[in-house]
């Protein structure tokens, strides 16, 4: 069976229902959504914040630095690659 997916809008209208004081077991019955999953998605909510659900492709606010200095470590390492390859180059061409 495939798992089905959802989007963050869809995620943040049924916890906000919930919030606002309809049943959770009603708010799952009547969006299609098992009751395991409604109450794992309120569990992050509750644990992470409202930014817990930032959908595909995006990245939470806390891990943004770690991926910024990442891509700046690739970037050192390929110029420092490309500077060994250089130095090598010009050392042959003096002998």
């Amino acid at each position: 069976m495939r798992q089905r997916t959802y989007d963050r809008e869809f995620i943040k209208n049924a916890i906000e229902l919930y919030k606002n004081g309809k049943p959770a077991v009603d708010v799952c019955n009547d969006l299609g959504i098992a009751h395991s999953t409604f109450y794992g998605w309120l569990k992050k909510n509750n644990v992470e914040g409202p930014g817990s659900f930032t959908g595909s492709g995006n990245i939470k606010p806390i891990n943004e630095e770690a991926v910024r200095l990442k891509r700046e470590l690739e970037d050192a390492k390929a110029e420092r690659d490309i500077l060994k390859k250089a130095l090598a180059i010009f050392s042959r061409q003096r002998q």
